[in-house]
């Protein structure tokens, strides 16, 4: 895997680097990820193109409705598919390069031609406007041409959802390399998601019985890497399990990709929200009166929210403990904690009043562990979540673990269904790498 990898990734870079003139190389991320989707989903539509095509002229003709052709289509697409991902143009990758004096604009109608979901995974990319700015530099046909060489083969068939997220996840580093970016603030290392999914999932046999119902939420999602790990790390000794995921991401290029995963994988994408989960005035906490089984997150390192603190504060001030911030706030330089809150309010019942309880993995620097003297907000949060005998296990990183950072990291497992002999302790546990 790693070897294809490294080639798959080298590949996609040596495109990148073609750019260059018109793109600066921070730049090319505007280009490369949403063409990277387009060229998987090409490839996933391509045995059934002359299919959906007939039969989309057939209900046409028929007069059905919008919705009718939108179901049938759906099914048509990829052989009974769950969530509908199809394309009524005429066009492929083969057949724009059959016309370059058309390309841009055929380029357009083709992404016009997808489904619902898909047309709006584009629009999250903000992918029109880099069409016409590369077709004014004379780039388009260049980078479709590269892109529909046989090497470029993204098909799920040749590159899973998984290393398609690797994938994903080493484009954004050396895109963020190039912008001198923390690539921290975008993804977590797939090393750390596997020992936080260890942690998570290891001892709760539950979550091994064939046919369990279980639902997985992260509220920082990204690209969705979390979620993913999750779910594999599951199904790999529990095929028949029923996983349900749910996310929430604002930044709209993250988004894009995760979704964009999902819809390959013919698994719901209404289930990730887009838009900001503390709030931000535009947009809300997406899954307001949802409880989840598990939870996973990475929020910001060491980012203020002062954008969010009306909201925030109104819903503290009006809502106490029935809401999420009850337990008071951190500073104004930090919101961290606020995300751990949040995912304190959508744990399920304890098994103590008769429920089945939750399970919270999150990855913090710092600054919530150390940070507040006595009876600040940060210090109050950190003795409600004690008290309540939730915090199970800090687990100390090494450092170097997130690219293009020395800041030491930790993973709080936090819980409210404590194995007996765990209750009212907290394991504390220094990881070291040895090389």
């Amino acid at each position: 895997m790693n070897q294809n990898h490294d080639k798959l990734v080298g590949l996609i870079w040596n495109i990148a680097n073609k750019l260059r003139g018109p793109y600066r190389p921070p730049q090319y991320r505007r280009v490369m990820l949403p063409m990277t989707v387009l060229r998987r989903m090409d490839l996933v539509l391509a045995p059934n193109k002359d299919k959906v095509l007939a039969q989309y002229e057939k209900l046409q003709a028929q007069g059905h409705s919008e919705d009718a052709i939108h179901k049938i289509l759906g099914k048509t697409a990829t052989d009974d598919r769950e969530q509908p991902l199809y394309n009524v143009s005429k066009y492929d990758f083969e057949k724009l390069l059959g016309d370059p004096n058309n390309i841009a604009r055929n380029l357009v109608t083709y992404i016009e031609g997808f489904s619902p979901k898909a047309k709006d995974i584009f629009s999250k990319f903000g992918f029109d406007a880099e069409i016409e700015k590369l077709d004014n530099a004379n780039r388009l046909f260049m980078v479709i041409q590269e892109f529909a060489k046989p090497e470029v083969d993204l098909h799920p068939d040749r590159v899973s959802n998984l290393q398609m997220g690797y994938v994903f996840e080493e484009l954004v580093r050396k895109f963020n390399e190039q912008a001198n970016e923390e690539a921290g603030d975008h993804f977590t290392p797939r090393e750390v998601i596997r020992l936080m999914a260890h942690l998570m999932y290891t001892e709760d046999e539950d979550v091994y019985t064939p046919g369990i119902a279980r639902t997985i939420y992260d509220p920082t999602c990204g690209t969705g890497g979390m979620l993913s790990v999750s779910e594999e790390y599951i199904r790999e000794q529990n095929p028949q399990a029923n996983l349900i995921l749910y996310g929430q991401e604002y930044n709209a290029e993250s988004y894009a990709i995760c979704c964009s995963d999902l819809l390959i994988k013919d698994e719901p994408i209404d289930n990730i929200h887009f838009g900001d989960t503390l709030g931000d005035g535009k947009s809300e906490d997406g899954h307001p009166d949802k409880k989840f089984h598990y939870m996973l997150a990475n929020p910001p390192f060491g980012v203020e929210w002062k954008s969010q603190q009306s909201i925030v504060q109104k819903e503290a001030d009006a809502l106490g403990f029935s809401g999420r911030f009850g337990a008071g706030t951190p500073r104004i330089n930090d919101g961290a904690l606020l995300f751990l809150q949040t995912m304190i309010s959508k744990m399920r019942p304890s098994p103590e009043i008769g429920g089945d309880g939750s399970k919270i993995a999150i990855v913090f620097n710092g600054s919530p562990l150390f940070t507040g003297d006595a009876g600040s907000g940060e210090s109050n949060i950190r003795r409600w979540i004690i008290e309540n005998d939730w915090l199970d296990a800090i687990i100390a990183l090494p450092d170097q673990m997130f690219y293009n950072t020395g800041i030491f990291t930790y993973i709080w497992i936090v819980s409210n269904r404590k194995r007996p002999e765990r209750r009212g302790k907290v394991q504390l546990i220094d990881v070291y790498v040895v090389r």
